[in-house]
């Protein structure tokens, strides 16, 4: 953005580049409740935010520090819920832990289907 008067409001997109952060990562903000968009918007509208409020935050360094803790704390989260759901490990180099035969033996091992009724 290169204005010479900032807008008073910026979408998420714009308040992401004004603070720093990548797109995504505002609605995580606003889920942990760090940041706070204009008026009540539905949980599926676009959020708009205040100018002068982004520019109090880019310049409190324990806000940042806070929203950088949270925004980790997120993926660290989810990334253990990938691993429970995984079982042990997750992801391994890439790839994911394969476990049990794979499935062209296990349809193998399954008994022949029943003929279909009346082809006697």
């Amino acid at each position: 953005m290169s204005w010479k008067i900032a807008p008073a409001r910026l979408n998420a997109t714009q308040a992401a580049w004004y603070l720093g952060f990548d797109p995504h990562e505002i609605a995580m903000l606003v889920g942990e409740g760090l940041l706070k968009p204009l008026g009540h918007p539905a949980r599926n509208a676009a959020k708009f935010f205040a100018t002068q409020t982004l520019d109090q935050l880019r310049r409190d360094e324990k806000w940042l520090a806070r929203a950088t803790d949270a925004i980790a704390d997120y993926w660290r989260q989810q990334n253990a819920r990938k691993r429970a759901a995984c079982g042990r490990g997750g992801v391994t180099r890439g790839k994911a832990i394969r476990r049990g035969a794979p499935a062209v033996e296990k349809a193998a091992a399954l008994p022949p289907a029943p003929a279909p009724v009346g082809t006697e």
